[in-house]
Parts: C-alpha cells; sequence; structure tokens
C-alpha cells in the first residue's frame, strides 16, 4: 500500500472451467493483487465532464438501480459505438458495471444493489472485494477514471468478451474523515487492460452481467 495506491491488477481465482475456456486462458493478473485501482493523494478534485454525465445517464436502462458517481470524479469511456447491437448493449453494461464499482465504493457499501445487477459470480465477488478494501481504508473515489480502446467479441454461445484499456493516472483516493487526495505519480502501473466476460439478460433482468473479470497491469498498448 506504498504511496496510499491500490493498483489493480488481479488473478481471479474462482472463474468456473467454462468461463475460463470462453475468456481463453485469461484469470490470471500479473501478481499485483491489491484492490481498486486505488490512486494515491494530492490536489483538488476533478469535476463531473457534461459528456461523461451524458454517458451514464443513456446507457442505464429503466429500472436499473442508480450508478452516478461523485461530482468530483470524472468518469470517461472513450469508445466508439459498435455497429452491432449485440455487442454495443454488451459494452454498455461493461462500461455500468465500472460505473457500479464506482458507485459502490462512494456509497461505502460492499451490499450495494448496482453492481449485483450488473454482475455475477467471481465479477461480483471482485466488486465487492474492491469495495471492502476502499472502506477499509476509508477512502472514496475522486480525479479522473478514463477507458478507452474498446473490443466486443460475440462467442459462439452468444457471450460476448469485453476488453479496454484503463488510464488512471489522474484516478485518486480521497480521505472520507479529512477529505485529503491523495495523490500519485504517473507510472506504468497507471496503465491497465480489462477483459470481461458478458452474459446476455435473462429471465426479468434487462441488464448484460459481467461474470468474470481479467485486469491486467502495466499494459503497453494502452500507455498515453
Amino acid at each position: 500500500m506504498a504511496r496510499h495506491t491500490l493498483s489493480v491488477t488481479v488473478t481471479i481465482t474462482t472463474l468456473t472451467a467454462t468461463a475460463a475456456l470462453l475468456l481463453s486462458g485469461c484469470g490470471g493478473g500479473d501478481g499485483d493483487s491489491s484492490p481498486g485501482g486505488i490512486k494515491g493523494a494530492g490536489s483538488g478534485a476533478g469535476s463531473a465532464s457534461a459528456s461523461a454525465a451524458a454517458s451514464a445517464s443513456a446507457s442505464v436502462s429503466a429500472g436499473a438501480p442508480d450508478v452516478s458517481v461523485p461530482d468530483d470524479l470524472d468518469l470517461v469511456f472513450d469508445f466508439a459505438k459498435p455497429s452491432d447491437a449485440r455487442s454495443a448493449a454488451a459494452l454498455a453494461d461493461a462500461e455500468n458495471y465500472i460505473r457500479a464499482l464506482d458507485h459502490g465504493i462512494a456509497a461505502q457499501d460492499p451490499e450495494d444493489q448496482a453492481y449485483k445487477y450488473y454482475s455475477d459470480g467471481p465479477a461480483a465477488e471482485y466488486a465487492k472485494s474492491q469495495i471492502k478494501a476502499w472502506v477499509k481504508g476509508s477512502w472514496t473515489v475522486t480525479g479522473t477514471d478514463q477507458y478507452s480502446n474498446a473490443e466486443a467479441t460475440t462467442l459462439s454461445n452468444k457471450n460476448v468478451v469485453v476488453t479496454f484499456c484503463r488510464n488512471q493516472a489522474k484516478f485518486y483516493s480521497k480521505e472520507i474523515k479529512t477529505g485529503k487526495i491523495l495523490y500519485t505519480e504517473e507510472s506504468p502501473s497507471s496503465y491497465q487492460k480489462f477483459t470481461l466476460l458478458m452474459n446476455p439478460p435473462s429471465g426479468s433482468s434487462q441488464a448484460w452481467k459481467a461474470m468474470a473479470i481479467e485486469v491486467k497491469g502495466e499494459v503497453e498498448e494502452c500507455g498515453a
């Protein structure tokens, strides 16, 4: 936890054999198993951009839980919408899974309903563990958390594997009690690659759900 930083590079050890196969062997990170992309301390908070707010409201279906984030967190998804409707829907709810994770951190609630709506299995366990780590540290989220270079691949069973890059160079943790922002310097660990296995809606649910997640750190292709 040096520099009050928790950079995400996580190995999901509870993936089922089927999920592991669908992810083509993904499911192991590179060994730095600290949670949540919590980035260190620093100066002032960021402000939510109009584009991020519009993206959030536009991609959440009626009846879905609140996935709003604090005003001083600018959550940016710099993605082109896929032309294929299935890929577009899976990517939109992969974004909502990330929003839900930050919403749970801000709410300081490891049992928050938002991430449970957009995930199940190992991906839900991952979200819960991340939120618990932030709660334990008495931190919330601030700054700019940026995602780009998205790809969506439909599998033979109609699930979709979504990948995207993350730039957390300006994403920081903030002490809840004091409001102090814990800034850290940009480094190779600021750049990560996410892989999510998304299941299509079933039963009464209208959401695509993240079932498995892999986060790799220090990914050169995701660098600035």
